[in-house]
This record gives C-alpha cells, sequence and structure tokens, in this order.
C-alpha cells in the first residue's frame, strides 16, 4: 500500500498530532510512532523552525573521500535502473550534508531545490528537525519518515528513506545513503531497495579500502626502508609509525604531529612544515599523500625533530617497561610515568581514580620494577588494625607501603593518620602511597602529607588497551591453556563502557572461562552486559583526538572553555566530541 492508498482520516490525525505537539497541547502522541515522536522532541529542544527551511550553505564540500568514490559506481547503476521514476538517490557525509543527488524526475528535482535538499546543504536533525537523513544519522540505523512524520513544514508533501553507511572494518559512521520520492509514492519497498543500496555501498568499501590501504603500507614500508629517522603513515582508519617514532616521542607530541599531518593532507598536496611540540621540541614534517585509482588513501610523513640548540639533536623518550601490567594508551601511559617519576624522587604520593581502574596494581609494578628485594605492602583502611599496621610498616617497612582506600576511614581516624604521617615522615624508609576516589574534599588534612597526587583514567578513557588487557588476563584466568578472543567479541568489548573498568572486564573474563576453557572466545560467550552496545569502536585517530581532549579537560579541571581554547576548537565542537565520544571528566 502506497502512501496515498492510507485512509484521509489517518493521514489528518498525523497531521493534527504534529499541530497539537508544536504548540504544546495534550495528545500530541496519538497515533505518531515512537521514533518519530522522539524525533520531534529533540528537534524542538535543538530550536529547529518548523515554520520554514533556511540552512547554511558548505561551499565546497569534500568530495574526495572514500565514501563518495566508493559510493559512486553503486549510485550509477542503481540511478539507470530508476530512470525516469521520481525518486531522488541521495548520499551525505556524517554531518548530514549532501555530497551526491542524482534524481531522474525534474518536478522532484525542482521541488528538492526549493526544500534545499541538494549538495552543500546539511539535513542533520539540529538544522531541520525529524527527517530521513538527519534521525538515521542521530539514531544510527535506518529510518523512515512520511508525509506529516516531518517536522518542518515544506516537507510533508515527501516520503523518505534513510540508511547509516559505516566502515566495513572500523564500524565508523560514513554518511546516509537516502531515497527520497513524493509522500504519495511511498511504500515499504522504498526502505528495501535503500536498505539494499546502503549494502552495495558498504561492499565496494570493502574492496576499495583494501585497495587504497595496501597502497598506503606500500608506501609506508618503501619510506621507512630509505630513512633512518621518523616514519609516520595515516588516514581516516589507520596509523603506523615505526619504532623511531614510538622511542622518540611521548604520546602528546605523537597526537599534535598526527592531526597537523591530516590537515596538511586534507587537499592531496605535498607539505613542509614546522611545528612546536608539547613536550618542547620543535619538528620539520615532510608530508607525501598517497593517491590510487580508488581516490586519495591517506599520506607518508617523514619527521625531523629539532632542538633549540642544536637542529640535529633528537629529544629521546622512552617509556619504562613496567612487570605485571599491560596498555600503551597515551593516558595510562601518562600516568605510569608519573608514578615512576615520583618513585625515583622518593617523593609519598596518592593515586586516585574510579573503582578498579588498577591503582594498586600501578604501585606494585612499579615497585617491582625500581625495588623487587623490597617488601610490597597494602594495609586496607577497612580492617580494624589499620592505624597500628600502618605504625609497624612506618617503621619496619624499607620498600613500599600503599593505604588503600583511604577516603573510607571516618573522620576521627583520618586526623590519627594524618598525624602519624607527618611525625614518620622524616624517618621512614618506606615509599608510602594512598589510594582513593576522585573528588574527596574531606581527605585535605591527609593529604597534605603527599606532596604530589597521580590520577588513573577509566578504562574507557583508554579502551584502545583492552587488546592487549584480553589476552594479558586470559593467560592468567586460563593457566596458559590457549584460550583466545576472536574478532568478534574484540569488538563488542571495545564497544562496551566499562563502568567497572579494568576490574569489571576480569569479572567478565572469569565467567567465560569457567564455561570456556580453551579454544576462541565468540561473541555468543560473553555475557549480557557485553551484548548491548553502547558505542562504536573508535578508529586511531578519533582515539588520540578523544585522548587529547581528556588530557586538556584534566590539565583544565573540568573547564570545557579552557579545553577548547588549549586544544584551538570551538566550545560547541568541544561539547559535541565530549557527548560523541562519552567522555566523562569529574568537575
Amino acid at each position: 500500500m502506497t502512501n496515498s492508498d492510507a485512509p484521509h482520516h489517518i493521514v489528518d490525525r498525523l497531521a493534527l498530532a504534529r499541530e497539537r505537539f508544536l504548540t504544546s497541547e495534550p495528545g500530541g502522541s496519538d497515533g505518531v510512532r515512537k521514533n518519530i515522536m522522539a524525533s520531534w522532541s529533540r528537534s524542538r529542544t535543538w530550536k529547529v523552525a518548523a515554520d520554514r527551511i533556511k540552512l547554511a550553505y558548505v561551499k565546497d564540500p569534500n568530495l574526495e573521500t572514500p565514501l563518495s568514490n566508493g559510493a559512486a559506481p553503486v549510485l550509477r547503476r542503481l540511478q539507470e535502473q530508476l530512470s525516469g521514476t521520481p525518486v531522488s538517490i541521495i548520499l551525505t557525509d556524517a554531518d548530514g550534508v549532501v555530497i551526491d543527488r542524482r534524481t531522474g524526475d525534474n518536478g522532484l528535482e525542482q521541488r528538492l531545490d526549493q526544500v534545499q535538499l541538494a549538495p552543500g546543504f546539511s539535513y542533520a536533525e539540529q538544522f531541520v528537525g525529524t527527517n530521513g537523513i538527519g534521525t538515521a544519522l542521530e539514531g544510527g540505523q535506518a529510518a523512515d519518515v512520511y508525509g506529516h512524520e516531518h517536522y518542518a513544514e515544506g516537507l510533508e508533501e515527501f516520503g523518505c528513506a534513510g540508511v547509516p553507511v559505516r566502515h566495513p572494518i572500523t564500524g565508523q559512521l560514513l554518511g546516509v545513503l537516502d531515497l527520497t520520492c513524493w509522500s504519495r509514492d511511498a511504500s515499504p519497498l522504498l526502505m528495501a531497495l535503500a536498505r539494499t543500496t546502503a549494502g552495495h555501498i558498504e561492499r565496494e568499501l570493502t574492496v576499495t579500502s583494501g585497495r587504497r590501504e595496501l597502497a598506503l603500507v606500500q608506501e609506508y614500508l618503501r619510506a621507512s626502508r630509505h630513512s633512518n629517522g621518523i616514519v609516520l603513515a595515516l588516514n581516516n582508519d589507520l596509523v603506523m609509525m615505526n619504532d623511531h617514532a614510538r622511542q622518540l616521542l611521548p604520546p602528546q607530541d605523537q597526537a599534535t604531529l598526527l592531526a597537523t599531518a591530516a590537515e596538511a593532507m586534507h587537499g592531496s598536496k605535498r607539505a613542509i612544515l614546522d611545528v612546536d611540540l608539547p613536550s618542547g621540541a620543535k619538528a620539520r614534517i615532510y608530508c607525501a599523500p598517497v593517491l590510487t585509482e580508488s581516490g586519495p588513501s591517506g599520506g607518508v610523513v617523514r619527521v625531523r625533530l629539532m632542538d633549540g640548540a642544536d637542529p640535529s639533536t633528537p629529544r629521546p623518550f622512552t617509556h619504562p617497561l613496567l612487570p605485571g601490567i599491560v596498555g600503551s594508551g597515551a593516558l595510562w601511559q601518562r600516568s605510569c610515568d608519573e608514578v615512576c617519576a615520583h618513585q625515583q624522587a622518593g617523593e609519598w604520593i596518592t593515586v586516585h581514580g574510579e573503582p578498579g581502574v588498577g591503582k594498586v596494581a600501578l604501585l606494585r609494578a612499579v615497585h617491582r620494577r625500581y625495588n623487587p628485594a623490597g617488601r610490597f605492602h597494602v594495609a586496607s583502611a577497612s580492617s580494624a588494625s589499620f592505624l597500628s599496621e600502618v605504625r609497624r610498616e612506618l617503621a619496619e617497612n624499607e620498600g613500599t607501603l600503599v593505604l588503600q582506600h583511604v577516603d573510607r576511614l571516618p573522620a576521627e581516624a583520618r586526623t590519627a593518620l594524618a598525624t602519624m604521617l607527618r611525625q614518620w615522615a622524616p624517618r621512614s624508609r618506606a615509599w608510602v602511597c594512598a589510594t582513593h576516589l576522585s573528588g574527596e574534599h574531606e581527605l585535605a588534612e591527609l593529604l597534605r602529607n603527599f606532596p604530589s597526587s597521580v590520577a588513573v583514567p577509566p578504562l574507557r578513557h583508554h579502551i584502545e588497551d583492552i587488546r592487549e588487557l584480553v589476552p594479558f588476563l586470559l593467560v592468567k584466568l586460563a593457566a596458559g591453556a590457549g584460550l583466545s578472543c576472536s574478532p568478534g567479541a574484540m569488538r563488542l568489548l571495545l564497544r562496551t563502557r566499562w563502568p567497572g573498568n579494568v576490574a569489571q572486564l576480569r569479572e567478565v573474563l572469569r565467567k567465560v572461562t569457567t564455561h570456556r576453557r580453551v579454544g576462541v572466545i565468540e561473541p555468543g560467550d560473553l555475557p549480557p552486559e557485553c551484548q548491548t552496545v553502547t558505542g562504536r569502536v573508535l578508529n586511531t585517530m578519533e582515539s588520540i583526538e578523544r585522548d587529547a581532549i581528556v588530557r586538556s579537560l584534566i590539565d583544565a579541571d573540568g573547564n570545557k572553555k579552557e579545553a577548547a581554547r588549549a586544544l584551538g576548537m570551538s566550545r560547541a565542537t568541544i561539547y559535541r566530541k565530549i557527548r560523541e565520544y562519552g567522555i566523562d571528566i569529574p568537575q
């Protein structure tokens, strides 16, 4: 049944429901689908104009993207099949900006121009309200919108079906394939055809992405063979760096170089740039884009590090190897580096972070790295003999003493502990560390005994380390039985939010090992908490961007305005990125 076959009272009831919703009258949800009502609510929150369509125009949208190049042959074939049919084929990028439109009917094409559903205009929900493109982007799933389900007037004469197009390897949302026709001609076949076409585009991307990434890898290997310095290679989905880059560059310098190179190669041109790095070093980068028949595939970057006094002198940087823990994420490494530095200086420190992030594990690893023969003792504040235990260790221990969960101490015990630490600080030979949760203002008197503090990030802020943590934990839990994780199960683990952090991950894997001792862990082996996807897998560039935002927020004590200024981005952009990456920094 087409939309024109629908009884008039259904159409009229939907129009009345929309009018009631816009005027905040009761009964505005009568007969309205839940996803449409949710979209109407979002549109009202964004203060989208319901009585007109006036959009900003992007003069030169980027048409040389993997999506546009991969979709071109698919759209061309569909255009031939729909020749003379009043259906418009529309492709947008991930921001809803139309990058391709093909219409075989002059009347429909002219009307689409009038409502600015044309190349260069964004049909994201925040600009035009409920529609097939914006609602598909916002919900991350296929969305069909017909007639008066549209939020803005002027669109009710259309029926549209939008389907997200994702990168076949990373799962990154690339854009939307939308089919739009007159509302009177719409039928369920419109969505079926849109789903099929989006699937064909993703299959084409699988082939072209493989060609482009192969070309990039070949150029990277060629550059590495002919260089004894730092070589990087990157595109939207892949980052490679040689051993020199990992050894000479701290994480924040890596992020800056990659971001600068990505921006420099946006126009697919060679570039030579001088860059001031966060560590204080200076670098000259030589960017060479890699072009293929399938379109741009990224670029290879050669880096020359320079010191202010001698341009030929590199600034070496290496991370200490810590026994018993794994992880190479920028924020995790930053915490490791800080704890190591304080241990070497003999400074008492507090280590704070969410439950399960690995505070004690990190302290134990640093102790084993620098004082393996010394005593490592953990005194839990939950113990009834805590204060006497601490007094004995301060007198006898020449290794490491960890005061665990000091935020759980009652006020009287905190005062007694603070006094004890002040008395023993000049003469105890123990390296004393205290662990607690973030934001404990009641600990001020106690924490004055510790000159420095180190924050351990939640697992969601270095989620890429799950690739290292899973095999590391499985070896311990399965007693070396050869249990491994399939790519599908790993993707689910990477998409989980992990509010319980590494401790929760360990418990999940423990549950798995109770019923699977050998072989490969498949998605079905994971418990329900991992089956609900609350996000998506970030590619390497997105992970680096997220890390940079998190670091800036931490440095700015959660002040988003200051963090945005430090990163050189607008407040609107940093708010959008915080929401997109699920960043949650305590104030």
